[in-house]
């Protein structure tokens, strides 16, 4: 009887670290929202600094935010979190790899989605440049490549790399949280297309009107989605 009173202390205290490191992860994804929002007021920067100092500020923010946003993002990943399973015609099979058990179903789908989001990743730096996706301060509209398909490709890798990483782990508290981070990512989305129509007005306008935000249009948007 002792030993069991004091085995219930130790799994509740072990319970409540795991739910402490995902919350931990998830309130600070939303705490940087307010520096990556900094990180894309450039005419605001530049008029409360002056030009130089603005931008060096909008710089240092969008880094910070950035590499903030990947590392709580990881965390809401791989945090200790109970585990869901979706089988397959009925079958139980797994894969062992690294001491981690996979089910066969969660690795078919995982696997491909996360392909595709390194690729989308990738070739979305490839036309925007690592400095403009480090510092959030494109020099013109980027019309070109997956930006002529979708406005965000790297936002679209990243929710797709969610979403295959989440069935690759089994993460129950990362699928439930799935949701919200699609809010997330389109709240700053719409912040930083805020932000690109004050610096390039019309043309960016345009380019708002013809290309769709995440998902490619396989028919004409007239016809679909006036």
């Amino acid at each position: 009887m002792i030993l069991i009173l004091k085995i219930i202390p130790d799994l509740l205290r072990l319970q409540y670290i795991i739910n402490v490191w995902f919350f931990v992860c998830v309130l600070g994804l939303f705490a940087i929202l307010p520096i990556f929002f900094l990180s894309v007021e450039h005419q605001k920067l530049e008029k409360r600094f002056g030009i130089q100092r603005g931008v060096k500020i909008g710089a240092f923010f969008g880094r910070i935010s950035g590499w903030l946003f990947f590392l709580f993002w990881i965390g809401v990943w791989i945090s200790p979190q109970p585990r869901f399973k979706i089988t397959l015609l009925g079958s139980e099979s797994a894969l062992s790899i690294i001491n981690l058990s996979i089910p066969v179903f969660h690795f078919i789908i995982s696997i491909p989605m996360i392909a595709l989001a390194v690729w989308l990743g990738i070739a979305g730096v490839r036309h925007l440049s690592l400095k403009v996706a480090e510092t959030h301060r494109p020099e013109r509209v980027i019309k070109s490549g997956l930006y002529s398909l979708i406005r965000h490709p790297q936002y679209l890798a990243g929710l797709i790399a969610h979403l295959g990483i989440t069935f690759l782990l089994s993460a129950l508290y990362s699928l439930v949280f799935s949701p919200f981070m699609v809010i997330y990512v389109y709240i700053i989305s719409r912040k930083e297309e805020k932000e690109l129509v004050n610096e390039f007005g019309v043309e960016y306008l345009a380019y708002m009107e013809k290309v769709p935000r995440f998902v490619p249009l396989l028919f004409t948007r007239k016809k679909f989605f006036k």
